[in-house]
């Protein structure tokens, strides 16, 4: 696939349907991801600081999160949304040029949240979070190929507003030309209903809280566009590795029979490679 067909295909599966989309934290995740059937990856800010020893929320540089994005982009044919936190700076300047910066990393999409990390987590003013997302539209304008902007209303999740003003945010960025949304972990399913039932652009929802009880088609049929695993899949790894090494120096050696066969790994990373 082009380097220009996966991009189209990442604005064309926005286009009707649902699809998932698997977040991987390293290329043999990326590599394992697309051997077991995904159309799409992103990025996950929480995996990626998972590797690096770090905890999630505004950890990381954007030199850090868009080499590490490259190089996911690297490791599979597929179309690659980029998880860039806040994007790396208050100002909308700052966010327009990290689009463009991400666009040169290879991504075919990203996501921008409305949170500031200077000073804990908070929510930017809401014309400010407006115009930070204008900014990035204008950017994507500039880009001359497809390129799918997620605006982001973590507000909700951080618990810093309330599920109505996540809402108000995420019709001002569809007004300002968000191409999909996402206001992550809604209470539970009726929530997410409203949010669905407020905006006309793609919605992305995330598999986490609440709605891990539910099924993609569950979902699907709710109208949600994209389903995102976040740092979910990464948390599964963590606490797979915190209970197999608990357990061993506990001086229970069984617990490493749920390894997988070197060989299937092996398989994996094989078909999900990428040489171009």
């Amino acid at each position: 696939m082009s380097t220009i067909s996966r991009h189209q295909k990442f604005a064309d599966l926005h286009g009707a349907g649902c699809f998932v989309m698997p977040n991987p934290w390293d290329m043999g995740s990326a590599r394992m991801m697309t051997a077991m059937g995904a159309v799409a990856l992103a990025t996950t800010s929480a995996g990626h600081a998972f590797t690096m020893g770090r905890p999630d929320l505004g950890q990381l540089t954007r030199d850090e999160a868009l080499d590490h994005a490259a190089q996911i982009v690297s490791a599979t044919h597929l179309p690659v949304s980029g998880d860039l936190e806040n994007g790396f700076g208050d100002a909308p300047e700052e966010v327009a040029l990290t689009i463009r910066m991400a666009a040169e990393a290879g991504l075919s999409g990203c996501g921008i949240e409305d949170m500031s990390y200077s000073d804990g987590v908070s929510p930017y003013p809401f014309e400010l979070a407006v115009e930070r997302i204008r900014a990035a539209v204008d950017a994507v304008r500039g880009l001359g190929r497809p390129f799918v902007l997620t605006a982001r209303a973590d507000g909700v999740m951080n618990g810093v507003y309330d599920l109505a003003e996540g809402i108000r945010r995420l019709q001002a960025f569809e007004a300002a030309g968000a191409g999909c949304l996402y206001l992550p972990v809604p209470p539970g399913q009726a929530e997410l209903a409203q949010v669905l039932s407020s905006v006309a652009a793609p919605v992305n929802a995330l598999a986490a809280g609440r709605l891990r009880d539910l099924r993609v088609a569950d979902l699907a049929a709710m109208g949600v566009r994209r389903i995102s695993a976040g740092s979910q899949i990464a948390r599964v790894t963590h606490a797979a590795l915190r209970d197999a090494v608990e357990a061993v120096m506990a001086g229970d050696l069984g617990a490493l029979k749920a390894a997988a066969p070197g060989d299937e790994i092996d398989n994996l990373l094989k078909l999900g490679g990428f040489d171009g």
